[in-house]
């Protein structure tokens, strides 16, 4: 069991946090609309405050957040998790975002003497509750080494490390962009 936190309780990220509980594990949460995360606070989960009060009281930080722009809003600022952050700690980022601000904001969490690593997935909800997401770390690789035992038993079975920051996160978008192209392909062969 380990204190883990959870920043971005949507549609994927709470389901996410939902699994995490499941598995044993104490969490604390942030999200942007305190009432969507209700019914994770009725399972057990704490809600904290600010993106700074969940890197404060977790050891493990998981951020799932729709875009860029959210990124940069939770992750930086007097309230940002950043700030929270301490030697030692790691950031799970499993959002899909510019591959650049992957690397500027692992950057930022280095000054603080933790890690990051960009862990987006491939799947959707039905995936993930069914525990079968695949999963692309880019990162350290001894930081890689420390979270993929938490990745590998409690989110999916599916857990490749293909590089640097931001290089899973670029694999991400390489990967949609084949799919957007080969379904765009297939409607016009069948037009």
């Amino acid at each position: 069991m380990a204190n883990l936190g959870y920043i971005g309780l949507g549609v994927m990220g709470g389901r996410m946090a939902s699994r995490l509980m499941a598995k044993g594990h104490r969490l604390v949460g942030y999200n942007r609309t305190r009432a969507k995360a209700q019914w994770l606070v009725d399972k057990g989960l704490t809600l904290a405050d600010t993106p700074r009060e969940v890197a404060e009281r977790a050891d493990v930080v998981f951020v799932m957040v729709a875009n860029s722009n959210a990124l940069g809003a939770v992750a930086n600022g007097p309230n940002g998790f950043v700030a929270g952050l301490a030697p030692e700690k790691i950031v799970i980022d499993m959002s899909t975002v510019s591959p650049a601000l992957s690397r500027a904001v692992a950057a930022n969490v280095r000054e603080q003497g933790a890690d990051m690593v960009d862990a987006p997935v491939s799947g959707s909800v039905s995936t993930l509750e069914a525990g079968k997401l695949s999963i692309m770390v880019g990162g350290e690789r001894a930081t890689f080494d420390r979270v993929r035992p938490l990745l590998l038993e409690d989110v999916g079975p599916k857990v490749t490390y293909v590089g640097g920051n931001g290089l899973a996160v670029s694999m991400k978008i390489a990967t949609n962009l084949s799919l957007a192209v080969q379904m765009l392909a297939f409607s016009e062969g069948v037009l």
